[in-house]
Formats: structure tokens, C-alpha cells, sequence
């Protein structure tokens, strides 16, 4: 198995967060030891931001970081935890909320793949970037 950085780009579609992972310098982290959740945006979740967004924040590093963390918890949690869940703690430091009641839903992105399995953790793609407040 891979860990969760060579997992999403095996995966093919998410070049995006892959790159901006890059950018941020998180690459390190995120093929350590872990375990970690990611809550990963697809391709298609970054096209959803508004134009220049993604642009901007490959400018703004500390930006890039406190979002690309809020999308990290840490540990290994899978659908089956999440579903008990009303929220969870993110790297960032600031909680996302759960949302069980039709589908799983973290903050207003839905869960469309989740358990995605890595050596260090796993993956649950979602369709909408997670911004911190």
C-alpha cells in the first residue's frame, strides 16, 4: 500500500491538492508516520472555488497551510467512526462539523468516496474545498 500523498496521486484526480500540497511544504507530513484522515477535495471540488482562488493561495503559503490542515485529523478515522461523529478536530486546530443525517457530510462538503486505504491513514474524497473560518 501506499501512503496517503503517493495514494492521491495514484488516484489520478486530484492534481490540485497534490500540487498544493507541494506548495505548502506539507508533503513531509503527510507521508509520515501518521495515521491521518484527509478529507481530500477532487480536481472537480477546486474548479467549484471562485476563479484565481487557487492561484491566490499557491501565493499566500500560510493561507495554503491553515487550509489544506483543515482538511487533516489526525488518526485513522473510518466511515464507520465518522458516522458516530458529530464533529472532529482538525490539524488546524479548529473543529469541522459532521453531518450523518443524509449521507456524510463534513462542514458543506459531501463524502463521495470514502475509506479510501493508505498505509499511514485513509482518504475520504469529498466535493467542496473545506474553508476554515
Amino acid at each position: 500500500m501506499a501512503n496517503i500523498v503517493d495514494t492521491a496521486v495514484n488516484a489520478g484526480s486530484f492534481g490540485t491538492l497534490v500540487a498544493a500540497v507541494k506548495a505548502a511544504g506539507l508533503v513531509d507530513t503527510l507521508i509520515g508516520t501518521g495515521p491521518f484522515t484527509l478529507f481530500a477535495p477532487n480536481d472537480e471540488a477546486f474548479a467549484k472555488l471562485p476563479e484565481g482562488t487557487v492561484a491566490g493561495l499557491l501565493k499566500d503559503i500560510p493561507k495554503l497551510k491553515k487550509i489544506l490542515t483543515y482538511h487533516v485529523v489526525s488518526g485513522k478515522v473510518m466511515a464507520a467512526d465518522v458516522m458516530k461523529m458529530k464533529s472532529a478536530k482538525t490539524v488546524q486546530g479548529s473543529d469541522v462539523k459532521i453531518n450523518t443525517s443524509n449521507g456524510v457530510k463534513v462542514n458543506d462538503a459531501t463524502v463521495t468516496s470514502p475509506d479510501v486505504a493508505a498505509d499511514n491513514g485513509v482518504i475520504h474524497i469529498i466535493d467542496t474545498v473545506l474553508i476554515p473560518a
